[in-house]
């Protein structure tokens, strides 16, 4: 089974695990896979918004491929692209926005060159019955409201401040987060009256929570790209799992988690 792990236990993890437990062995290619099998363990760093996504991926894959164990790392693109370029192990790179891939692609980081496999916008997510009366962007400005947003150097809160700019708002955060289900959480648990995250996040959290969609979203709507990285101790599962993903089966899931096609 796939797993979930933070930065620093996977490092060590990996660590011990060793070079040869990444040696890789290619078959015949399984049914519905798109690429061809392959073995040993598989480490994927990807934004945080693609947790339940790549969560259902990875299981998918492993279907796919009984060789392979993947262990995904979610946090903030901004922050998984510095782990990276520190020489963290991983095989490949899921960013939210094209900038944090690009920090990682600059430092020579990726093989060839990234692949946007889907698109994500922004929407204002309130607690279960939107005690604050919550109607749209303008509301952000209000002094009494307290919200939660996305620090500005991740993804979705450089995607904030756009379309914050375009609605003419000026919000004053409670609380910047470092990563958009940081923010989900402080809604769910009614310590902010609203936040801003990604459509996908609001359809995640079902029905803990409210969205509510505005028209300045269109100005700020994220590109996701994908590569396999350099130094990717797997490198044939790395390549096996980007292809995955552009499949019309990683399409799907995509889909239905609420990402747009890029």
């Amino acid at each position: 089974m796939f797993r979930r792990t933070g930065a620093v236990v996977l490092a060590a993890a990996l660590t011990l695990a060793g070079c040869s437990a990444r040696d890789t062995a290619a078959t015949s290619p399984p049914s519905g896979s798109g690429s061809s099998a392959v073995t040993g363990p598989l480490t994927v760093f990807a934004a945080a918004s693609l947790t339940e996504s790549f969560t259902r991926l990875g299981e998918d894959f492993e279907a796919a491929n009984p060789g392979v164990e993947v262990t995904f790392n979610f946090a903030g693109s901004s922050a998984l692209a510095q782990q990276i370029n520190s020489g963290a192990p991983a095989d490949v790179f899921a960013s939210a926005a094209p900038t944090s891939m690009g920090q990682v692609a600059d430092a020579g980081g990726i093989t060839g060159d990234a692949t946007t496999f889907a698109k994500n916008e922004l929407e204002i997510v309130v607690p279960k019955g939107n005690p604050a009366k919550v109607s749209g962007l303008a509301d952000f400005g209000t002094a009494d409201l307290k919200i939660a947003l996305c620090a500005e150097q991740v993804p979705c809160g450089a995607a904030s401040g756009k379309v914050f700019e375009a609605a003419g708002v000026t919000p004053a955060p409670d609380t910047l987060e470092q990563d958009v289900k940081a923010v989900l959480t402080k809604v769910k648990l009614g310590e902010v009256d609203a936040g801003l995250v990604y459509r996908t996040d609001v359809g995640a959290a079902g029905s803990e929570v409210e969205g509510i969609e505005f028209a300045e979203a269109d100005e700020a709507v994220n590109d996701y790209p994908i590569a396999p990285l350099a130094k990717a101790p797997n490198a044939a599962a790395a390549k096996a799992f980007v292809d995955f993903v552009l499949s019309a089966a990683g399409r799907e899931v995509l889909s239905a988690a609420g990402f747009a096609a890029p």
